[in-house]
């Protein structure tokens, strides 16, 4: 059900992807049908259908896993452009609809350096795209501390989305492992941001993590406990609580009561936007789902529009 109209929306967890991108995943790794159909459903034109049914104004688009990354250099600097670019022309064609994050061929940082400058100067991201982890390395590894440096120097948006992790593949084969894995892999790889220091080196980034931030507030208690050891005190000069307060966190998945009221226990409404993790959700869905959150009207307004158009530019609706 669609929002108020009074209410502006900004959806900053939106998929989308070129058909071409869908071919190439398909033969390079296989698919299920299912999850091909929900990828070709990532259009300009299926997404603006869901985007209208629920009155989102903009999203921001970016691309889900199994992203650009497998194992060849080349390759993966060759997807990334071609993904961007595809990102750039959409926003390009619908200007008053969409902004972008762009993809990095990560754990290439040569090429993600590069592929930083080249979408923000040219194709002008509103921030970039990173997933959780990359085979056994997550985000607060040393290897990756150029691409945080410079992303910290330019004090750009850096959106995560999750992955299910190599160490992890069919453990519950009656399971899909976006169940557990993705809100696991996301609690991961901030345990990693923080504890190596990472976060607090890089103060100017803006972190956005998906779904609620995965598991990481249910298990709050353990990352204050773990944060009391002498080993954590150069990395945490302001403490744990310092950097998961100061991170941003999306609803894509999680605007459910359980979801919601753990986070909203650890954050101020300031940190949490609206997202639909379209095209495996819906923003009606979400809409709808929110109701039963018990968040004030002033809240919504800062969740679906406020902390949005605050932390970037061109989510701002005139």
């Amino acid at each position: 059900m669609p929002a108020s109209k009074q209410t502006t929306i900004v959806d900053t967890h939106h998929h989308m992807c070129s058909a071409a991108y869908v071919d190439y995943i398909k033969a390079k790794t296989g698919m299920v049908p299912y999850v091909e159909r929900i990828l070709r459903n990532g259009s300009a034109e299926k997404s603006l259908e869901d985007m209208d049914k629920g009155g989102v104004a903009r999203s921001i688009i970016s691309l889900t896993t199994p992203g650009v990354w497998f194992g060849d250099v080349a390759e993966g600097r060759r997807l990334a452009r071609e993904c961007n670019e595809h990102f750039a022309k959409t926003v390009a064609d619908h200007p008053a609809r969409y902004g972008m994050f762009a993809v990095l061929p990560l754990p290439d940082t040569e090429g993600s350096l590069r592929e930083i400058a080249y979408a923000f100067d040219t194709l002008k991201a509103d921030g970039v795209c990173l997933f959780t982890s990359y085979q056994d390395r997550y985000l607060g590894d040393e290897a990756f501390a150029p691409v945080f440096e410079e992303l910290n120097r330019r004090k750009a948006v850096v959106y995560t989305h999750p992955r299910r992790p190599d160490c992890c593949v069919n453990l519950l084969p009656e399971i899909s492992e976006a169940v557990i894995e993705y809100g696991t892999d996301t609690t991961r790889t901030i345990a990693s941001l923080v504890f190596s220091g990472r976060a607090a080196r890089c103060p100017d980034i803006k972190f956005l993590f998906s779904h609620a931030g995965g598991t990481m507030p249910f298990l709050i208690g353990r990352f204050t406990g773990l944060a009391q050891s002498p080993q954590y005190a150069q990395a945490l000069p302001h403490g744990v609580l310092h950097e998961l307060q100061r991170f941003h966190y999306d609803l894509a998945q999680a605007s459910n009561p359980g979801a919601t009221a753990s986070l909203m226990k650890l954050v101020k409404i300031s940190q949490v936007l609206f997202g639909t993790d379209f095209p495996y959700n819906t923003a009606a869905a979400h809409l709808e789902g929110l109701k039963a959150c018990g968040f004030t009207p002033a809240e919504l307004q800062a969740i679906y529009y406020d902390n949005a158009a605050r932390l970037m530019p061109r989510a701002r609706v005139a």
